[in-house]
């Protein structure tokens, strides 16, 4: 006998893909986001029949469950970042359509990459405090009311204004780029050309002469664990970089929607770069090596490709099914400890 199909079913697995757009951008981590989204999955199948059907909007509930989880991660997550071997940043995602190219994504475990995913971006708001972070957001991303950014932050809706406010002074004191897409993939193919051929001249005149450039290897390869300062440092740095690597193949790529490069080793991508752009100069470089980071580029392994699901026979299964990890921890908990 076949087993009925809860009719709110599609309903509720149609709001995947917006969950994983919010914890992504709230978290800069996607196994981070893809679990908090798993865990609210979990608890809506924990709740009975009864409370489910009392529940009027079902995605507003699943918003408000999966933000108080994030603020939770968020608390944690600047402690466990303390004990992170090296520089942490955000993790790197390429264009939907080229996410895990051993096999397509499930189009629920993208991520619609704007500005508010640029790597720049997501650098400011490592910055701000959790529930800084949580109500800017909602609120002046996804256009949330504060009414409901208050019942996720558990403060006033003024607070939550207030909170949104100050966030919003911080990016704007960042000043990101507004430089045209265009011409940073110029900007960053020039910087490829003259990295390969080795042009120390050419490298300085792209860099500005503050820049910084910043690794991130989890402590599970090797990188600089500590931040390059100075264009011309940059420049001498990253020649002998490509000395000690023979072999590697550099790709112009888009990167969090921008203009990037990924680096390949035996046709494998080892490190995804992310460029920050005032101008015709590069201020800044975010080299993202740590494996953990870099699924999405390079395609897990066949037992760890199960996508994150809720039960197809509805409340009868219990929770949601959880996806195997990949080895002994998942994303860059692993490196951090």
């Amino acid at each position: 006998m076949t087993t009925p199909i809860d009719p709110g079913l599609s309903a509720i697995t149609e709001e995947r893909r917006r969950l994983i757009n919010v914890t992504y951008r709230l978290l800069g981590s996607l196994a981070d986001a893809e679990d908090a989204v798993q865990e609210t999955y979990a608890r809506w199948y924990a709740l009975s029949p009864r409370q489910r059907e009392d529940i009027e909007s079902p995605s507003a509930w699943l918003t408000r469950v999966a933000g108080r989880i994030c603020l939770d991660l968020l608390g944690s997550a600047r402690a466990r970042r303390e004990r992170y071997t090296g520089q942490w940043i955000p993790e790197p995602l390429p264009e939907p359509g080229e996410w895990n190219s051993a096999r397509p994504a499930d189009p629920a475990d993208r991520v619609t990459l704007d500005e508010s995913v640029g790597m720049a971006f997501l650098v400011v708001l490592e910055a701000m405090t959790p529930a800084e972070r949580v109500a800017f957001i909602l609120h002046d991303v996804f256009r949330y009311p504060f009414a409901e950014v208050a019942e996720i932050v558990g403060r006033t809706p003024e607070s939550c204004r207030k909170l949104a406010s100050s966030a919003r002074r911080r990016v704007q004191s960042a000043q990101l780029s507004a430089t045209p897409n265009g011409r940073k993939a110029g900007i960053v193919r020039e910087f490829k050309q003259a990295w390969e051929a080795r042009d120390i001249g050419a490298l300085v005149a792209l860099l500005d002469p503050h820049a910084t450039s910043i690794a991130d290897s989890g402590g599970l390869v090797s990188a600089l664990l500590q931040p390059i300062e100075g264009g011309e440092r940059i420049a001498y740095t990253w020649i002998g970089i490509l000395g000690r690597a023979p072999g590697l193949t550099l790709v112009e790529h888009t990167v969090n929607g921008q203009p990037g490069l990924v680096a390949r080793q035996d046709g494998v991508t080892t490190t995804v770069f992310a460029f920050d752009i005032a101008g015709d100069r590069i201020k800044r470089i975010w080299a993202v090596r740590n494996p953990d980071k870099l699924r999405p580029w390079t395609g897990p392994p066949e037992a760890c490709r199960s996508s994150p699901h809720v039960p197809p026979s509805g409340p009868s299964s219990g929770s949601a099914q959880v996806r195997p990890a990949c080895g002994p921890e998942r994303g860059h908990h692993r490196a951090a400890e």
